[in-house]
């Protein structure tokens, strides 16, 4: 029996682990859950898995929550202090971080102090600080398992060599629901249409960055520090049937690639279960239904989100925070109906191009840049 803990369990990567673990059948025990503001279904989800703990990030919803619980021994927590609480229990084990943005940084720094395996679908933590992360993980020994499908899969090809004879990662795109728009009316383009994605079915900020092509350029900063590679060694392509995940390159020429139907149950079963398998619940591939696959450079002239991720890479330093709190901030600009489509890479740009840049920055160094970032986006979409 393994314990663990779901930050951000109402979302749509929290609601699949418990999937996840429902299938598993008892092997796994989920001892702490935490949400934002969805009490209702947190409350479904305490009554059904009885956690130890529980985290709800909005105080004007803890009475609501409390008096919907069948089982009046689960201590519900709230406060600045309520994940470390919950992931420095002794019998943690693993912790799945699904919380969305750059909040989910102080989250898993607090899993990485406490020497808890950190299963990670929150890449902004990586975008904004890998490079105090991954030392800070290899000091406290944890492992951290990604949880993005991508980078899970990447991990599963890694497998076939060493990682010395890695030459280059893969990484597949689906293009989004405007692969095939017309670059001139992408400032036309509406919320629900930038919400209508081909294959995936996300929440809607991370909905957005896919329409923006803003998500593959953070999975190619997170693959950076996840992997130990430079900007030569990630490669994007577009593949809309988001059946190969990703492909390992290896330095005799042998490529490796994870395919699946598109399921996050996947990546995430894997992320619980590492470095072992369990009999999963998803659908098996069909290759002969399925025809053909097909593949395509990305257009950074179209979808120039992609170059500034690298630009990222390259530079590194404070570079990621500006780029990821810059980008939250004009996603909800944009979803809010107060700016265009195209509006959102361009505030990312300008954002990144002002702000004091600081090479090797400390944490408080990328704080502050958050900050700025967030306030300068503000004031340049005005």
């Amino acid at each position: 029996m393994k314990n663990v803990v779901i930050l951000g369990s109402t979302g749509s990567i929290g609601t699949s682990t418990l999937d996840v673990v429902r299938n598993l059948n008892h092997k796994y025990k989920v001892v702490a859950l935490s949400a934002n503001s969805q009490w209702e279904l947190l409350s479904k989800q305490v009554n059904e898995f009885k956690p130890e703990h529980v985290s709800l990030a909005d105080e004007r919803c803890v009475d609501s929550l409390r008096n919907s619980l069948s089982d009046n021994s689960v201590q519900i927590l709230t406060g600045e202090d309520s994940v470390r609480e919950m992931v420095s229990q002794e019998n943690v084990d693993i912790v799945l971080s699904a919380i969305v943005g750059g909040a989910g940084l102080p989250a898993a720094i607090e899993v990485i102090k406490n020497g808890k395996t950190l299963a990670l679908a929150n890449k902004e933590a990586l975008v904004m600080a890998g490079g105090l992360i991954m030392p800070m993980a290899k000091e406290h020994g944890v492992n951290i398992i990604p949880v993005d499908s991508e980078h899970s899969a990447v991990l599963q090809a890694l497998r076939a060599g060493r990682r010395d004879e890695v030459k280059k990662i893969i990484i597949t795109a689906s293009g989004g629901p405007f692969r095939n728009h017309p670059k001139e009316k992408l400032s036309e383009v509406t919320r629900e249409e930038a919400l209508n994605h081909p294959t995936w079915n996300m929440g809607n900020k991370i909905t957005i960055d896919s329409a923006t092509l803003m998500n593959k350029a953070l999975e190619v900063i997170e693959a950076k520090w996840l992997f130990g590679l430079d900007a030569s060694q990630i490669e994007v392509v577009i593949h809309p049937e988001s059946i190969i995940h990703s492909l390992v390159e290896f330095c005799d020429g042998s490529v490796i690639a994870q395919m699946g139907l598109p399921d996050m149950k996947v990546p995430i079963q894997f992320a619980l279960t590492y470095p072992d398998r369990e009999n999963g619940n998803v659908k098996s591939l069909d290759l002969a239904e399925l025809g053909t696959l097909n593949f395509q450079k990305p257009d950074m002239d179209k979808f120039p989100a992609l170059r500034l991720g690298y630009e990222v890479v390259e530079k590194g330093g404070t570079m990621g925070a500006t780029f990821n709190a810059a980008n939250e901030v004009a996603v909800q600009e944009f979803l809010d109906n107060k700016i265009k489509f195209t509006d959102i890479t361009k505030a990312v740009e300008h954002v990144m191009k002002e702000h004091n840049f600081i090479k090797d920055p400390t944490l408080q160094d990328i704080m502050d840049a958050d900050e700025y970032a967030r306030k300068e986006t503000k004031i340049c979409l005005s």
